[in-house]
């Protein structure tokens, strides 16, 4: 759906970010009036209606041909994706904090890395059915999915049931995720990071792009690459969660990393500009992703728990939905705004250096000053 409508796709990405940014009243209005178990049931009840509506939709109403449905549906997937994943860190994140949260994180977000290896081993096992069910029996998969998970986080809340402020409501507006990420000098550090680091990833992602198609242009060629570059990040992302992640936090500690991630794009940028070659964008491709999934992933939660309460339920979701967005429109405009004004492609990672300094200043900030007891 992405390639049927690549012409219009950075304007997807801006709705897709407005739409983020009206959810998330709605989503902080629920975290208001329910508890953790209320607010898994009814965010993960809600996208699995959706799920069924689109079935309905393509099914009934004979609409999956249809241009304006695939970009409605684009758009939604792109909620779905970052809410669902979301959501599902708001509950670790309020039921690991302190020292149990750099002691498990690593270990729970390689279960992240063996599910995004199993969702894309049955994609490509089932791909042969796509042009005879259509996207019909992926839905089907993905709601079956969706329904486990719930059903694995319910058992879950219920085995930290005696725990404080698990089955009371965190209290609040619609809009304290907006306000406090205006008046709180933590909270509008770590957005901000979280807007630039993924602006930096898109400009990454567009300028390997560029030089791959430049490299071939064969499809196959291609696949084989990526392929390549997948299995590499997924056993080395694994063996770092399993074995490494939280030994590495408690050395360098939070700030250490979070800094260090400004420094390794601004690696990139330059490397880019002084060697743009398919061998780059191999290995820098793989340090990137095993770093921000093996590392930096695991550090943010931590930091996220360490968070107030409200702020756990509702400002990380603001951030990592509406501001990562964000950060993906922007890095996509960026790229598009060079072209315009006819800069040669070679000078754009130049462009994003200062930005990525801007990451290791706000990396610096971000760690709390008080420390909780696990």
């Amino acid at each position: 759906m992405a390639v049927q409508n690549s012409d219009i796709l950075p304007y997807l990405l801006g709705i897709g970010a407005l739409v983020m940014l009206l959810l998330n009243p709605i989503y902080s209005w629920l975290a208001s009036q329910r508890n953790l178990r209320g607010v898994l049931i009814g965010c993960y009840s809600f996208f699995i209606i959706n799920l069924l509506i689109f079935i309905t939709l393509w099914e009934f109403f004979n609409l999956s041909a249809a241009i304006w449905l695939s970009q409605i549906f684009y758009i939604w997937c792109n909620v779905y994706s970052f809410f669902v994943v979301s959501i599902f860190w708001v509950v670790i994140i309020n039921l690991f904090r302190g020292d149990n949260a750099t002691n498990t994180f690593g270990v729970i977000a390689a279960g992240g890395s063996l599910g995004a290896f199993l969702g894309s081993e049955i994609s490509k096992q089932l791909a042969s059915t796509f042009n005879e069910s259509g996207i019909i029996f992926f839905t089907s998969i993905s709601i079956i999915f969706l329904i486990l998970a719930l059903a694995v986080g319910l058992i879950l809340l219920n085995r930290f049931a005696s725990s404080k402020g698990i089955d009371t409501a965190v209290g609040g507006n619609s809009f304290d995720a907006l306000k406090n990420l205006i008046s709180s000098a933590q909270i509008r550090s770590i957005g901000l990071y979280m807007y630039i680091w993924t602006a930096m990833m898109t400009v990454h992602w567009v300028t390997s792009i560029e030089i791959v198609n430049a490299w071939s242009s064969d499809g196959g060629d291609r696949i084989i690459f990526f392929s390549r570059i997948e299995q590499t990040v997924t056993i080395l992302t694994l063996f770092t969660q399993f074995f490494l992640t939280s030994m590495i936090i408690k050395f360098a500690g939070p700030k250490t990393i979070l800094m260090f991630y400004g420094f390794l794009f601004m690696g990139a940028f330059i490397g880019y500009y002084l060697n743009p070659s398919i061998g780059f964008v191999f290995v820098i491709t793989i340090i990137l992703r095993l770093f921000e999934y093996g590392i930096n992933k695991p550090t943010r939660e931590v930091v996220f728990s360490y968070l107030k309460r409200t702020d756990r339920y509702k400002s990380t979701v603001m951030v990592d939905t509406f501001l990562v967005r964000m950060g993906d429109f922007s890095g996509s405009g960026l790229i598009l705004m060079t072209k315009s004004f006819g800069m040669a492609f070679s000078h754009v990672p130049l462009l994003a250096i200062p930005f990525a300094g801007c990451l290791a200043f706000l990396g610096y900030r971000i760690p709390p000053k008080e420390k909780i007891s696990s």
